[in-house]
């Protein structure tokens, strides 16, 4: 029993020894080979740092890029949301469409225009039997297999998009609204 209780106080000095002054008989070996083995509290320490230098580099990044917005972009902002859209009613086209079948297939479209400024009202007034004139030039030539499905319906509006812009050159056209559409 006395033999087990110098062992376990023997045990015991190794262990303090090597808590303590970091030597023992592992520690004594690491520094005769010229490394160190590094502690658990050593590991814990770099990474509980490396956490805290990665959220300040985050949240340093998060509050330059996304800055309070200064008076006047607010008033920008207010002023695009006091900015009622203008819309250039157009009226009905009925053109024929082009085909092959025995009986004459009809695209009858109500159209409205979307302006960017409600000072080009005069001006788009000014310019419309262009316009229409554009319009009916290209529906004629479209099949009813062309105002098939949505995909169809895109391809319109970007193609009398496109023929509005060039149309109303000065005047900005911000879309092209179908208010109504038969095919027939």
């Amino acid at each position: 029993m006395a033999d087990d209780k110098a062992k376990k106080d023997d045990k015991e000095e190794k262990t303090e020894g090597t808590a303590e002054g970091g030597e023992g008989v592992e520690g004594g070996e690491a520094a005769e080979g010229g490394k160190k083995k590094p502690s658990k509290k050593m590991i814990i320490m770099m990474a509980v740092g490396a956490v805290v230098v990665l959220g300040g580099a985050g949240g340093g990044a998060f509050f330059f890029m996304h800055k309070a917005p200064t008076e006047a972009a607010k008033t920008a902002d207010s002023d695009a949301e006091k900015a009622k859209p203008v819309y250039f009613p157009l009226g009905d086209l009925l053109v024929n469409l082009s085909g092959e079948g025995k009986h004459p297939n009809f695209l009858k479209v109500k159209i409205s225009l979307e302006l960017a400024d409600e000072k080009d009202v005069p001006l788009m007034e000014a310019i419309k039997p262009r316009i229409v004139d554009n319009f009916q030039v290209y529906l004629r030539e479209l099949r009813i297999e062309d105002l098939r499905g949505s995909a169809g319906m895109y391809r319109l509006r970007e193609e009398l998009l496109m023929r509005v812009t060039e149309a109303a050159q000065p005047v900005r056209v911000r879309d092209v609204l179908f208010q109504e559409m038969l095919v027939q």
